[in-house]
């Protein structure tokens, strides 16, 4: 579909990277990979015609259609979100506004019987056709459905761009290019503004998706779910196999295993002939053949070891005074913008040493309770802070405040304290910032590279608790690592709002779900959460929840523990058919969504359908008889 060769780039005599060559057939979905500033978004700009290489050639096949979803993106204010949408189908547009007007050119006109009416007639009738091929009496329709999927309500639908933020008005374009149909997606880092659940979405979307995809991510498991090959650009090369991420890195790693392997090999033979030559040298009878073996070793190829990234940024958050027992407590918190009420009667005590992650969908308030509690914005209802409490913001739009007209150096010296200013240039070699590097521009830099500034800024404060809003928007894998190994280290209390599902597991020991302006607080890690969310709408997960060693000590009554624990087991089971049931049934839902006829068309399908529908009742019904003799043991 796309060939590329020899694709290079060099800036200001700076090579990016070289002789880039590939070809992207069709069900290609491919993870482009690399540090920051390896030059991924560089590249995809290249493939969508943004910007043109300094050397090599691209050639896409003879009609395939390409969308491109950049980083940054402007949308009209001045139409609303379905309007906007509307926007993937000028054709569709065009059509349908020339039918309005001759419908009112028509309905002026009296000579019925004249031939110029009569040619209206039929142009408007050769309009509908069209229209009706299209696709124009499902667009509407389909438009909402995947801005559904993107976390839109219908409510939504008919609001004014203007009063969306950046992340959602990147949706209403994802949207547009998602509906289109391209034959080559490009998705520059799709999932930074969506939350867990249109996430989810947009891996089912995109693995059913009959085209071909290339796209930048850092959410591993966004990457393992919905690619099937990779192709990592590292030390200006390119590195490119038919695995998705987790794989590819392994087999990378395996590679490199058997090139070291080899290399040594090959190195002993090195030795052994250049010994043989220096014997042979000393004695005029074996100089032929000295000479025989020199010009054996000028032939053999020596075997290099790919290249592979290993500078990466050092970090550690230092805590700085102890503060007392409690950090926050709010009552009755709340917090409206205009009529709407983002926030409602929160109430909560976070404790030193708490990690916890607030989650929930886009628009729920996640961002503003963090403002809230660092002062950032005011508030109605009673927040406390508790003694010694220090605290360090890192904010969403972080490194968007950045001053792009500065040097890198500038940035830290002018943020530095005189107890740091001695130490700025090593704070930014830990960085990665070394060198000519801290004479760059802001504005030259990459969205990993200024988040990576935003970070070294953060250390030149002292905290003992940390306040962070998806810092792990455009950071490498490899950065995002070193992050989350630096906050599990970290000993004060951290805040986390993200959507990064790998990036939270193992990290945070409690989760803060918001939902319609209310918090509700879960005492579990945020895999054991997702495990469980399922189960809300079945209003269970309360429910399920187990008594603690402690109230079971207290128990004497044996018999009631066993049943309780058998009956438990027999909850699990249950829990486990119903969720693979729900997925089985979601996945038919979602293949109705997008292609409804060919769907329907399967044998028996809606039988099946029905069946799987009534065996889920059924699972649930025994299921709630369990939870209700649970509790009636409980209550005991």
């Amino acid at each position: 579909m796309l060939d590329v060769q020899n694709l290079g780039v060099s800036f200001g005599g700076e090579v990016l990277f070289e002789n880039l060559s590939f070809r992207i057939g069709r069900g290609d979905r491919i993870g482009l990979i690399g540090k920051n500033g390896a030059g991924k978004s560089t590249f995809l700009k290249l493939l969508a015609g943004e910007n043109s290489p300094s050397q090599g050639t691209m050639a896409l096949e003879k009609n395939a259609s390409l969308g491109y979803l950049p980083q940054e993106l402007e949308v009209e204010n001045h139409r609303t979100v379905l309007e906007e949408t509307f926007q993937a189908f000028p054709e569709l547009l065009e059509n349908q506004d020339r039918q309005d007007k001759l419908s009112e050119l028509l309905n002026t006109r009296t000579d019925y019987e004249s031939d110029a009416y009569q040619e209206l007639i039929q142009e408007l009738s050769d309009l509908g056709s069209e229209f009706e091929v299209l696709g124009g009496y499902q667009y509407k329709a389909q438009s909402e459905k995947i801005l559904a999927g993107l976390g839109f309500t219908p409510h939504d639908f008919n609001q004014p761009t203007a009063t969306f933020s950046g992340g959602w008005r990147m949706r209403i374009e994802l949207a547009k290019i998602l509906l289109k149909s391209h034959d080559l997606l490009l998705l520059d880092e799709p999932t930074n503004h969506l939350d867990i659940d249109s996430i989810e979405w947009l891996e089912q979307f995109l693995m059913r998706y009959k085209g071909s995809v290339v796209l930048v991510s850092h959410d591993v498991m966004f990457l393992d779910q919905v690619t099937n090959r990779t192709i990592e650009i590292v030390n200006k090369r390119h590195f490119d196999l038919k695995k998705p991420y987790t794989q590819f890195m392994k087999l990378r790693e395996e590679m490199r295993i058997q090139q070291q392997a080899a290399q040594k090999n090959q190195e002993k033979q090195i030795q052994q002939t250049e010994k043989l030559i220096e014997r042979f040298r000393a004695k005029a009878s074996k100089a032929s053949m000295a000479q025989s073996l020199i010009k054996k070793l000028d032939k053999v190829e020596r075997i290099e070891i790919d290249d592979e990234q290993t500078e990466a940024m050092k970090l550690k958050f230092p805590v700085a005074l102890q503060p007392g027992k409690m950090i926050f407590e709010t009552k009755g918190l709340a917090k409206s913008y205009g009529d709407k009420k983002v926030l409602n009667e929160v109430n909560l005590f976070i404790e030193r040493g708490t990690k916890l992650a607030f989650v929930g969908q886009n628009g729920q308030g996640k961002s503003t309770l963090a403002k809230i509690l660092v002062s950032a914005i005011e508030s109605s209802g009673d927040l406390r802070l508790g003694h010694n409490v220090k605290i360090g913001y890192f904010a969403q739009n972080q490194s968007e405040t950045l001053e792009v007209n500065k040097t890198v150096l500038d940035v830290v010296q002018d943020a530095a304290t005189e107890e740091y200013r001695t130490r700025v240039r090593d704070l930014l070699g830990a960085f990665l910032f070394k060198g000519d590097a801290v004479e760059k521009k802001v504005s030259v830099l990459s969205g990993g590279e200024r988040n990576r500034l935003a970070l070294c800024k953060l250390l030149l404060q002292p905290f003992n608790v940390l306040v962070m809003d998806e810092p792990t928007n455009h950071l490498d894998i490899q950065s995002k690592k070193i992050l989350k190994e630096a906050l599990v280290n970290f000993e004060g209390t951290l805040l986390l709002v993200s959507h990064d599902r790998d990036f939270l597991s193992g990290l945070c020991d409690q989760v803060l779900e918001f939902k319609e302006g209310q918090t509700k607080l879960y005492l579990d890690d945020v895999n054991t959460y997702l495990e469980n969310k399922k189960l809300d709408s079945l209003k269970a997960l309360e429910k399920t929840e187990q008594k603690t060693k402690k109230d079971l000590a207290k128990s004497n009554d044996y018999a009631l523990q066993k049943k309780e624990k058998s009956l438990k087991n027999k909850l699990s089971k249950l829990e486990v058919k119903i969720g693979t049931l729900e997925r089985e049934i979601k996945s038919i839902d979602f293949e109705l969504e997008i292609n409804y006829d060919q769907t329907i068309s399967t044998p028996h399908f809606f039988d099946s359908y029905h069946e799987k529908k009534k065996q889920l009742s059924q699972l649930i019904e025994q299921w709630e008889e369990l939870v209700a003799q649970v509790e009636e043991i409980n209550q005991k």
